[in-house]
């Protein structure tokens, strides 16, 4: 019972403590809503490298993060898989008649809106793969922490519930992918490629 407590805590304030700050970092006032993402998605993303490290530090850096582990082959890996993953679902999708390419839209800024996803991505990616997933595997065990994991993702796009059945489970499902990927490769780089090729590629690009 101590323990559930013990861990309960920490994994709220962990992620209310990242709530907080990013709710009272201002973002910088600009015309451009380009610039203004930028600035909406590194906030976050600094704010939880920095929650990672404080909680890292407390724990006497027992909790693992499996941040970086074998980068070029988990970059390759990532790339592959995600690319593949996005390939079916889109061909699926299409091939029942659920999407369809209408035109052609111009994107002032491309690369910092592609920038922006990534920021996003590896924010998204440590906050709900990161320490705290690891922190709820090695107090308890994965099935744990992928119920919480998958949970806080699903929460954190809440607009899917608005959108319908159909994009609810394409979080759901993306979530356990990756998480997959991650136990695969011990490692949060495969999961942020592929994640990031399904919202910079998917979304950006193809407008999904």
């Amino acid at each position: 019972m101590k323990k559930l407590v013990s861990v309960s805590i920490k994994a709220i304030i962990f992620f209310v403590g990242w709530a907080i700050c990013v709710s009272v970092i201002p973002i910088p006032n600009t015309d451009s809503a380009v610039i203004w993402r930028f600035w909406a998605e590194l906030i976050p993303l600094v704010s939880i490298i920095a929650l990672t490290l404080i909680f890292w530090l407390i724990d006497k850096r027992k909790t693992r993060l499996h941040l970086t582990g074998k980068l070029v082959n988990n970059i390759i890996l990532g790339c592959v898989t995600g690319a593949t993953w996005l390939g079916v679902s889109v061909g699926i999708l299409a091939i029942i008649g659920v999407v369809h390419i209408d035109g052609r839209n111009q994107i002032s800024m491309l690369w910092l809106w592609m920038i922006s996803a990534f920021l996003n991505t590896v924010m998204q990616e440590m906050l709900v793969r990161g320490y705290l997933y690891q922190m709820l595997k090695s107090n308890y065990n994965i099935g744990i922490a992928v119920i919480v994991s998958t949970g806080l993702f699903t929460f954190a796009h809440g607009g899917a519930f608005e959108a319908g059945i159909l994009p609810v489970l394409n979080v759901i499902t993306m979530s356990l992918f990756v998480t997959a990927v991650l136990e695969y490769t011990d490692s949060l780089i495969a999961p942020i490629v592929i994640h990031f090729l399904w919202n910079g590629v998917g979304a950006i690009i193809l407008g999904g």
